[in-house]
């Protein structure tokens, strides 16, 4: 028993539920093909469905087109839980996905990747 006083729930304690409990067991997403810069759009509001708190709060995050990473900072939860949540809404038409353009697109010359390397020296 606690004393009156003590409190095992409060905001220091940070998140109670875990990941894994959020999409169910599930920790891969592989069948859609979501990358960290795929935008996403939400075709619905989260008050015209009724999803869990998780769910809304991705909906909200997508009212425009916002890549899947930039979503995980919003809702401030680990990527691969809200790539595992998105493909769920995307499964149910709640959420149009595309993927970057990835056919017939070169490989960066070693000179841009020298260029990159250099800039992030200098920092």
């Amino acid at each position: 028993m606690t004393a009156p006083d003590e409190e095992w729930f409060d905001e220091a304690a940070g998140p109670l539920v875990r990941p894994y409990a959020m999409t169910g067991g599930r920790t891969r997403s592989d069948t859609l093909g979501l990358d960290l810069i795929t935008l996403v759009v939400a075709s619905h509001t989260a008050t015209d469905v009724d999803v869990e708190p998780e769910y809304a709060g991705i909906l909200s995050a997508c009212k425009n087109p916002t890549s899947v990473v930039e979503v995980a900072a919003k809702v401030d939860l680990p990527l691969q839980v809200v790539k595992v949540l998105m493909s769920d809404l995307i499964t149910q038409r709640l959420i149009i996905f595309r993927s970057p353009a990835t056919q017939g697109a070169e490989p960066p010359s070693q000179y841009v990747l020298q260029a990159v390397l250099d800039g992030i020296r200098k920092l």
